[in-house]
């Protein structure tokens, strides 16, 4: 199956996230994205060192530039259980607008076309880093890594490329 790419229409699924009442919600991507402009960024894993450090702190700490170009939401998704997912968004204090969902079966990272083999590593398949933008359910920008690379999805090239 070819990645996802601009043009293309984010495909819909079922992600998952613990709610502000700590209940667990199974979620429509396009109930998500519809009629909104929305960051979509993926990375491999939970509590991994690129993803930790660089890739999702960009996003947090970037969130009101994203906002003041127009952009309504900013998810986060990752093949991990949501249990995974909500101790991982927990060690970031001062994360208020990023939304971390799970993909515990990465059956939506398949639908995008982005899964990646670290079976090797002992991590089994798991996701591409990529960063995509959506404009109501449209794909306007598509930044997918090659391999573990970080070279094109950060939270940085987004902003250029918005």
């Amino acid at each position: 199956m070819a990645p996802i790419a601009v043009g293309d229409s984010l495909p819909d699924g079922t992600l998952s996230f613990f709610d502000e009442n700590d209940d667990l919600q199974n979620v429509s991507v396009h109930s998500l994205a519809a009629g909104k402009k929305v960051v979509l960024f993926g990375v491999p894993g939970a509590f991994t060192p690129t993803c930790s450090t660089k890739h999702v702190p960009g996003f947090i700490e970037k969130e009101a530039e994203f906002k003041a170009k127009g952009v309504n939401e900013i998810f986060l998704v990752s093949v991990n259980d949501p249990f995974v997912m909500k101790a991982w968004a927990q060690t970031y204090s001062g994360n208020k607008n990023v939304k971390f969902l799970a993909d515990g079966a990465a059956k939506y990272t398949h639908a995008l076309g982005l899964e990646l083999d670290l079976s090797e590593k002992g991590l089994g398949i798991r996701s591409r880093r990529f960063a995509l933008v959506v404009d109501n359910l449209k794909v306007t920008v598509a930044n997918v890594e090659n391999g573990g690379e970080f070279s094109v999805s950060s939270a940085d090239d987004i902003l250029k490329a918005l």
